[in-house]
């Protein structure tokens, strides 16, 4: 089966997958916002010792913004039966947006469980020092490596017209008989940046794991390091595996087996669907802070307390 077969597979739309996915983001968007709104009200107003993971987790907020301003668009587009209105320049911002907040959530993902990890497991190294001194820098140099390497999506036309229906499809995943560099970079740094941290955060689980058994550590501590890692390493797997695993799935078939063409439409229609579950990173995010720092997870207590006194001394 030629390339130009596989395209027709992909281009194919699956309705229930675009009402799946237009509900999905709306629920995603509806929950996220207020979590995303409610983090950062705490951690200008309320926090007043900036740690350095306190610095990670509030650049991790920010991050979530970058999607709630596409998302959307999104939601219109699935509204529309997958067909983009708002032309090409925006098609390419739209979803150079979206990976930029990919790329970013993991990394200061992953920046929260490094810092966890050399606190508990080298307290004394000179990275930990580092770290704990330069923690607005590294965020800053994140920031700044993360939106040049996704700088390709942006010279690369990402808007394509169906040939049956003429439905314009906004993907930066898409069949093409040559595959343009830049999105070839695009395509290794999805793969890479979801493997890479995942090793990273496995070893930080472990190796934290392990500190429990050392009498002379403050177990409390390490339970409260561990705890947030966990639930880092959980909440980055269940948005970010589905998604590459689906995408590497359709890529052998397309790759191995040319002529299953229903097999790889089933696999590209299971790759849009899971796509949604990146985007739910944002939603979960209030969830990582309230786990991986005391100070948000006390300042949210003290602050509902005061609420609910306040509302008690009214009714008194």
């Amino acid at each position: 089966m030629s390339s130009q077969v596989n395209v027709t597979c992909q281009l194919k739309n699956s309705e229930i997958g675009n009402v799946y996915l237009m509900i999905f983001l709306m629920v995603e968007t509806l929950v996220g916002l207020p979590g995303s709104i409610l983090a950062l009200w705490i951690f200008c107003c309320r926090v007043k010792l900036w740690k350095s993971h306190i610095t990670f987790l509030f650049n991790l907020c920010l991050a979530d913004f970058l999607l709630f301003v596409s998302v959307p668009f999104r939601i219109d587009t699935h509204w529309r039966g997958d067909n983009w209105k708002f032309g090409q320049v925006w098609c390419r911002i739209n979803l150079y947006m979206l990976s930029v907040n990919r790329s970013a959530s993991i990394a200061f993902m992953t920046a929260v469980a490094l810092d966890r990890y050399f606190k508990v497991v080298h307290p004394h190294h000179c990275i930990c020092r580092l770290i704990t001194t330069l923690a607005p820098k590294l965020s800053a140099m994140i920031w700044l490596l993360v939106i040049l390497y996704r700088v390709p999506l942006l010279t690369t036309n990402l808007l394509h017209t169906e040939e049956k229906t003429q439905k314009k499809l906004c993907r930066s995943f898409h069949s093409y008989k040559e595959v343009p560099l830049p999105l070839k970079i695009h395509y290794v740094a999805y793969i890479l940046e979801f493997f890479l941290p995942f090793v990273l955060l496995l070893f930080c689980s472990v190796r934290i794991a392990c500190q429990v058994q050392r009498v002379r550590m403050d177990r409390e501590k390490v339970r409260h390091a561990i705890r947030a890692v966990m639930v880092i390493t959980v909440v980055f797997t269940f948005c970010f595996m589905p998604g590459v695993f689906t995408g590497l799935m359709g890529l052998y078939i397309k790759t191995y087996h040319p002529d299953a063409c229903e097999s790889y439409k089933t696999w590209v229609n299971l790759f849009m669907v899971c796509i949604g579950f990146t985007y739910l990173n944002s939603a979960l995010d209030p969830v990582i802070y309230f786990f991986s720092s005391s100070v948000f997870h006390d300042t949210l207590k003290n602050s509902l307390k005061c609420k609910k006194t306040t509302r008690e001394d009214i009714i008194l």
